[in-house]
């Protein structure tokens, strides 16, 4: 199985990238600074708590950022039918804009949940390979028993 290594990487993050660029293409000229302000931020929540999430190291936090993620989706798309409501979007860029909030949800929802079934802690967690007392022991007092076991050195 391949282990993401950046956030950058993960389908979700640049899934919300894309929407956020998308969201504030489609509002450049909203003249309501608030409202526009509010699901601008929505927008860059989604991606910046993937990161933040996947940045901390753990699967419990990773999972908790992925959840706070999602509800800022949820909260673009609430947004998206106030700004159809009010004549801020047309039709076909409300529809757009929410079928990817729905799909970053989505897979947010998806990798929430293969992070919580998988087996590995986090990189908090990584084991490190710890050396072998009894390895130096030999090598000081008995070199040709450690010789033996380990080769020259």
């Amino acid at each position: 199985m391949v282990t993401i290594q950046k956030f950058e990487d993960l389908i979700c993050w640049q899934k919300s990238r894309l929407l956020t660029k998308e969201i504030y293409k489609a509002l450049k000229d909203c003249k309501d600074f608030g409202f526009k302000d509010q699901i601008q931020r929505a927008a860059v929540s989604i991606m910046s708590n993937i990161a933040e999430g996947f940045e901390r190291g753990t699967r419990q936090e990773l999972v908790n950022y992925l959840y706070i993620a999602k509800g800022s989706a949820g909260e673009v798309r609430a947004q998206l039918y106030i700004a159809l409501d009010v004549g801020y979007l047309n039709l076909e860029t409300f529809k757009y804009l929410n079928n990817l909030a729905q799909e970053c949800s989505r897979l947010i929802q998806s990798f929430t949940q293969k992070v919580k079934g998988g087996a590995r802690q986090g990189s908090q967690f990584k084991r490190v390979q710890k050396e072998d007392p009894i390895k130096e022991l030999l090598k000081t007092s008995a070199p040709e028993i450690y010789k033996r076991f380990y080769g020259e050195k």
